[in-house]
Formats: C-alpha cells, sequence, structure tokens
C-alpha cells in the first residue's frame, strides 16, 4: 500500500493561516513533516496550527515576515535555519488580496503587488532556501498557482498577469536545479470550498461549468501538495497541475 510518509522532512509554508494555507499545514503535519507556518498579520491563527503541529509530536514554528521583500525573507531564512536547521520543502501559498477590476479601471498599484507576491515572492523563497537543498541534493519547490492564470476572464488581469509571471520563473527554475534532485512543481486550484468560501447556493453558476459537477475543497489541495512533496513524486518536475474538477485542462 502507498502512502505519504514525510516524516524527517521540514516544510515552510508562506501564508500558513490562510483558507488553503492552513490546511496545508495540518496535512504536512499528518504526513509526519515538521512545518514552519508563515504568518503576515494573523499571529493567533499561526499560534493555534503551531500547537496542533507540537500535539503530534512533530518540530515546528511561526515566523513574521512579508515575502515580498529580501530583508524580511532572509530573516525568515535565519531564524528557521537557527531554530529548526534547513527546511528541504518551501510551499509558497501568500499573496496579496486585492479588488478585482477591469483593465481599464485596475489601479496600476495592484498589477505592482501581484508581481511583487506571486513573481518576487517566489524569487526570494527560491534564493533563500533552494541552495540548502541543493547541498543535500534533495528538495521540493511547491508553489500555489490558479486557475485563473488559464481562464484569462474579465476583471482577472493584475491576478493572471502575476501567475503568468510566476509560472515562467518556476519553469526556468525547474531546469536550473533538477540535477540536483530538486523538484519543482504548481497546484493551480479552482474555486475551492474553504471555511471562508463554503458552499451556499450561490455557486451553481460556477458548478455548472465543471465536468465533475462539484466544487473541490482545500483538503484536495492539501493533498497533492502533499504527493508532489514526497518520494512519489520524484520524477515530476516543471509541472502546472489543475486541482479543478476538468474546469481547466493544461493541454499539450
Amino acid at each position: 500500500m502507498l502512502s505519504i510518509n514525510l516524516s524527517g522532512h521540514l516544510a515552510v509554508v508562506t501564508g500558513g493561516t490562510g483558507q488553503l494555507g492552513r490546511v496545508m499545514v495540518r496535512t504536512m503535519a499528518a504526513c509526519g513533516a515538521g512545518v514552519v507556518i508563515h504568518y503576515h498579520q494573523n499571529v493567533e491563527m499561526a499560534r493555534q496550527l503551531l500547537s496542533e503541529v507540537r500535539a503530534a509530536g512533530l518540530p515546528g514554528m511561526v515566523v513574521q515576515a512579508d515575502v515580498t521583500v529580501e530583508q524580511d525573507v532572509q530573516r525568515m531564512k535565519a531564524e528557521i535555519d537557527k531554530t529548526l536547521g534547513a527546511p528541504d520543502i518551501i510551499i509558497n501559498n501568500a499573496v496579496i488580496q486585492y479588488a478585482w477590476a477591469n483593465v481599464l479601471e485596475q489601479p496600476q498599484a495592484d498589477y505592482e503587488g501581484q508581481f511583487r507576491s506571486c513573481v518576487l515572492h517566489n524569487v526570494l523563497m527560491a534564493q533563500a532556501f533552494v541552495p540548502a537543498m541543493l547541498a543535500k541534493n534533495w528538495g521540493r519547490v511547491i508553489a500555489i498557482n490558479t486557475e485563473c492564470a488559464m481562464q484569462n476572464l474579465p476583471s482577472q488581469s493584475a491576478y493572471v498577469a502575476g501567475k503568468r509571471g510566476m509560472d515562467g520563473v518556476l519553469r526556468v527554475l525547474a531546469r536550473e536545479v533538477g540535477q540536483h534532485q530538486v523538484t519543482v512543481n504548481q497546484v493551480a486550484p479552482g474555486w475551492m470550498i474553504t471555511e471562508a468560501a463554503s458552499s451556499r447556493g450561490n455557486d451553481e453558476w460556477y458548478i455548472q461549468q465543471v465536468p465533475l459537477k462539484r466544487r473541490g475543497t482545500d483538503q484536495d489541495v492539501a493533498n497533492l501538495v502533499a504527493f508532489l512533496a514526497s518520494d512519489l513524486a520524484g520524477f515530476i518536475s516543471g509541472q502546472y497541475i489543475s486541482v479543478s474538477g476538468a474546469n481547466v485542462m493544461p493541454t499539450i
């Protein structure tokens, strides 16, 4: 029987207190990994998650940082290295939230914010944490993208621009670090059911577009993240994998 065993590994989850992030934290711990919970503002949730990780007998810590600022990311790395050692799994999940608008009305600052939280976030995390993975000859870079990057629907432009930008960076990174057995992959959720985005009858328009005729859950996303972090996915790299019930289909 196949099982996902991440014992002996240490994962960093950025945006770990978010709707998807908190389930990723819990799932990584359920698979036996130590977990570093990054947060930007929600320290209460970070502490709650840490108590859950430690209750499972696993190493963990919380770190506060703005992952779009190099000094913050480097400080975060130093704190983690000093406390728990070098992580070998990074899950880049944090993103800046903003109000969507049409291209002609979207403030320029929103495009800059998405660039920083999608592209720069991934660059800075790679520069901080991947060197130790190269030295170990094992590592996982997992980034959270979105089905929107394939949809290109009205009002999505800033989000799509940021996520398509990170896609390019991560595909190049996969080629650059692959010889060191470091894999780089993207998980692209659809509109998932979470604590904050439940199914309340206002989602029928979306469900009708999805071939599976339902919405997925935050756990569906976390399950794929855990798989990609494991040795079961050791020969999978450079991929953008949709978790959308076939709402979008990456093609050849």
